[in-house]
């Protein structure tokens, strides 16, 4: 399973927020905003920061998704 960002970037439009806006108030680098952008990893601690600045819960930044690299579906 990979992870999708796609619902945090939507969140933030809805809220008119920046990504710099969300870098500053949740305390992390450029480098995590890169990231998000790829779907890629981040820490826990990042995502639980991200919730407290948007003020809503994991379910509502990222949802897991088919890895489109592999090609199945594995439990």
């Amino acid at each position: 399973m990979a992870v999708s960002y796609k619902k945090l970037f939507h969140l933030m439009i809805e809220k008119d927020m920046t990504n710099a806006e969300l870098q500053k108030q949740a305390g992390f680098s450029a480098n995590i905003i890169t990231r998000l952008k790829r779907n890629g990893y981040i820490s826990l601690d990042s995502v639980e920061n991200i919730c407290r600045v948007m003020d809503c819960g994991v379910d509502d930044i990222l949802e897991f998704v088919p890895d489109e690299r592999s090609g199945a579906s594995h439990d």
